[in-house]
Order: C-alpha cells, then sequence, then structure tokens
C-alpha cells in the first residue's frame, strides 16, 4: 500500500511493576500500520498484543519508544487531546462488548456521534444506516440483556465505525461467541473493510481471525517474531 502509515510504533516498551519485579511487557516493538490493513496481532498469553492495542488506543502508555497515529504523537497530547483522539479517530471492540446495558441497541451505536454534538437528524440517519449494516434492523429498540452474543458485538462494531475513525482496534473480538457467529462477523468486518476501507486491527488468538487477515504479525516475548503479508 502507498502513503504514510496511520500507525507508527518505534522502539516502544512497556514495563509494569509488580511488587518488586519489573514486568516487561513489550519489549522494543517497532510496527507500522498502513491505511485500509485487515492485520491481526497474535501471539501466546503474555506476548504484548494486548497491551499492543491498549497503548495504540491511548488507553495505556510506553514507558519507553513512541507511537504516532495519523502522524500525532500520542506521547506529546494532554489528557484532553488524548480524550478527543480516542473519541474521535480510534473506534473499538472489546472481547466484552462494553455496551451500556441501560441504552437500547440504537443508543449504544449512537453515543460517540451523541458526545461528539452531532446534531440529532444526522445521527439517525448514521446510526439507522449502520444498525441495517450490521445486520440489526428493526433491533435497534432492543438493550444488551435483550441481544445474543453476536448481536451485541455488532451493536459494538456499528459503535466503532459510527465516527468514520481511522483505525477500528478489536481486541479478541470473536473470544465469547461461537464459531459461526465469529465467521459472520468476521464476513462484516472484512466487508466494512474491503467496501468503506475502515482499517482493522486485532489482537487475537483465534484461528478464525488469523486466516480472514491479510497480514499476520506474530508476537513472542513483547517483540516481533514473524510478520506475513497475504
Amino acid at each position: 500500500m502507498a502513503g504514510d502509515p496511520i500507525i507508527s510504533l518505534t522502539d516502544v516498551t512497556r514495563v509494569y511493576r509488580q511488587g518488586s519485579v519489573d514486568i516487561h511487557a513489550l519489549r522494543g516493538l517497532t510496527l507500522e500500520i498502513e491505511p485500509g490493513e485487515f492485520t491481526a496481532v497474535c501471539g501466546p498469553s503474555g506476548s504484548g498484543k494486548t497491551t499492543t492495542l491498549n497503548l495504540i488506543g491511548a488507553l495505556d502508555s510506553v514507558t519507553s519508544g513512541s507511537i504516532a497515529l495519523e502522524g500525532r504523537e500520542l506521547g506529546n497530547l494532554n489528557k484532553k487531546e488524548l480524550s478527543a483522539l480516542r473519541r474521535d479517530r480510534i473506534g473499538f471492540v472489546f472481547q466484552a462488548y462494553n455496551l451500556m446495558p441501560v441504552l437500547t441497541a440504537y443508543e449504544n451505536a449512537e453515543m460517540v456521534l451523541w458526545v461528539q454534538g452531532v446534531d440529532a437528524a444526522t445521527r439517525r440517519e448514521r446510526v439507522m444506516d449502520l444498525l441495517d449494516q450490521v445486520g440489526l434492523k428493526g433491533l435497534e429498540d432492543r438493550r444488551p440483556s435483550e441481544l445474543s452474543g453476536g448481536q451485541q458485538q455488532r451493536v459494538a462494531i456499528a459503535r466503532a465505525i459510527a465516527s468514520n475513525p481511522a483505525v477500528v482496534l478489536a481486541d479478541e473480538p470473536t473470544a465469547n461467541v461461537d464459531s459461526e457467529t465469529a465467521e459472520t462477523l468476521l464476513g462484516l468486518m472484512e466487508t466494512l473493510n474491503r467496501d468503506q476501507g475502515v482499517t482493522f486491527l486485532f489482537s487475537t488468538h483465534d484461528p478464525q481471525v488469523m486466516e480472514r487477515a491479510r497480514r499476520v504479525v506474530r508476537l513472542v516475548d513483547g517483540g516481533v517474531a514473524s510478520d506475513e503479508r497475504r
């Protein structure tokens, strides 16, 4: 792919203090993600894949090294700027869905647009279109407890792409659904990637995700062990 990378990690380390012991989650990780990629970061437990996504998503900060999103170095941004970056330029899909239980599917998907101050008519048009795209037309008034796990994850995907983010970070998005539902969700995300150019970066140990990804980055002990493009 041509153009500048959408995400750049340069010699990133992340060390956690556990009692009197230093835990090295990442050890000098360097990685670039270009616009439109459909990439899986995989590896054994403790390899650093979830830490990598948390750092890119500005949910955590590096111990050393640097991370840039669309050319903006995260370490140079204050809390307000990081919050705006997460809201406007990063979509999140979590293993546990992270939907608000008291809100409907529509309201959950609408949330980012509401926080951004988008007017009600534009929000409604965008959210109804998104729910249709993810196969939830007619279910917009249901709360998470009234939806299956796969349906809840569809709401999470709609929420993640509502603001047209630069990248969607998906942390083990298929972990809590059966293999058939996982296949359907992956097909949905592939369609969004192909037809709308949505950039997806997965953290996963699911073979289904790795098979569908067009690039697989394998981490071992906090560093890149292999980087395969297909």
